[in-house]
């Protein structure tokens, strides 16, 4: 039997996109502004529908373009109200120039992109090409690994953001997450609503008592230093990261970290992943455990700010690794999860660790258990000196011909 872990939580089955959109009606922004995209368009539809019913005091705005869309919850949330929107793939690449306003405008925006292969070819299923694309755009990353993250993570999402004073994606993958019903742990309203609290914005556009300038230009005297203070505050968001995790904990009982580490206290071979592609690998490992074999997982939940010192720490004593990148650079070099991990590594002094950069999973290609086995017997024989190191980036599941 399936029991909650909230004293008052409510066992419902629901897809992914279904429990964002719960989420937000309890969340209850002032304003949503949207324009449907393959795989994301549910949550705002079901969002609007709360609206029309009068279930949300909500203002959802329907806009002509994904730009237009960001645009004008940035405008709402710089006029003092709580803003959220959503998106996926094109959607997020549309979007582009406005994520960079946003984040240096330090706008509390939260936003839920539904992880999406990039066109062309054209292609609705999951990769993380979108949100990679974007992943220095100043914007905090959270990835889900499944529908009860995904409704976690949004309701966490809200705090941070407004507590760090920038925006948040919140990710999950389509499809695999956003379309498949699973069973999800919903809170009662009341306690969402005290979780997140009322927005009072220290200082927004509409306080005519207190005028500000917002978005002026910002030439060689102090774009450098203002820019310098959106990275700090980037990293700097980790403390609050963990700060509102603990905070949900009490208050829900789930528990969250940057990373969620699994089997990998005692391992000699780990992988390394984002999203729903954990589960997999949990599934498989257990089984590979029997074997004898010590592997474990690393899953990275918080993606920006990168958890540097919780990935080291992990990984110091591990032998070999696999860091499995769902999108590929394109530089002929290696992927952005490998180049961030081996960079962390590297800063502390570790250059003994083997690290292999597998890219999976392009335009939703399947990842199987059999996948997952295959990558571990390829680090067990780098382990045994059976092989050496590979120096190139591997595709897994990829026709030769």
């Amino acid at each position: 039997m399936i029991k909650t872990v909230s004293k008052n939580g409510k066992i419902m089955a629901k897809t992914g996109n279904e429990a964002i959109a719960e989420a937000m009606r309890q969340i209850e922004p002032d304003v949503v502004a949207a324009y449907p995209i393959t795989p994301a368009t549910e949550i705002v539809q079901i969002f609007s529908q709360f609206v029309s019913d009068g279930i949300v005091k909500s203002k959802y705005i329907a806009v002509e373009s994904e730009h237009s869309a960001l645009s004008a919850t940035i405008a709402a949330s710089a006029a003092g109200s709580r803003a959220m929107t959503g998106t996926s793939s094109q959607g997020l690449c549309y979007m582009s120039e406005m994520l960079y306003i946003a984040s240096g405008l330090r706008l509390p925006i939260v936003m839920t992109d539904v992880n999406r292969a990039i066109s062309a070819p054209i292609n609705i299923h999951a990769d993380h090409s979108d949100t990679m694309s974007v992943r220095d755009s100043g914007w905090i990353q959270i990835y889900s690994e499944n529908s009860q993250d995904a409704y976690d993570n949004i309701i966490q999402a809200v705090k941070i953001a407004e507590r760090a004073m920038l925006p948040v994606i919140v990710t999950m993958d389509g499809f695999i997450i956003s379309h498949c019903m699973e069973v999800v742990e919903v809170y009662r309203d009341i306690d969402v609503k005290k979780f997140v609290g009322i927005y009072k914005p220290k200082r927004y556009l509409l306080d005519i008592k207190n005028p500000y300038t917002l978005g002026s230009i910002d030439l060689q005297d102090y774009y450098f230093e203002h820019r310098y203070q959106l990275a700090k505050a980037v990293v700097d968001s980790k403390k609050i990261i963990l700060d509102v995790a603990e905070e949900f904990k009490e208050l829900f009982g789930r528990e969250y970290d940057l990373c969620e580490k699994y089997m990998i206290d005692d391992a000699e071979i780990a992988m390394i992943v984002l999203g729903s592609t954990a589960g997999t690998i949990k599934d498989e490992i257990k089984k590979i455990r029997e074997e004898g074999i010590k592997i474990g997982l690393l899953k990275i939940r918080i993606y920006r700010p990168f958890p540097v010192e919780q990935v080291v720490e992990n990984l110091k004593n591990i032998k070999v690794v696999a860091v499995m990148d769902r999108s590929d650079s394109c530089s002929g070099a290696f992927s952005p999860l490998y180049s961030d991990v081996v960079s962390s590594l590297y800063s502390h002094g570790i250059i003994d660790i083997k690290v292999v950069n597998y890219i999976y999973g392009l335009g939703g290609r399947e990842i199987n258990n059999l996948h997952i086995k295959n990558i571990c017997d390829d680090l067990n024989k780098i382990l045994l000196g059976i092989e050496k190191q590979p120096y190139e980036v591997k595709y897994v599941n990829i026709r030769k011909k």
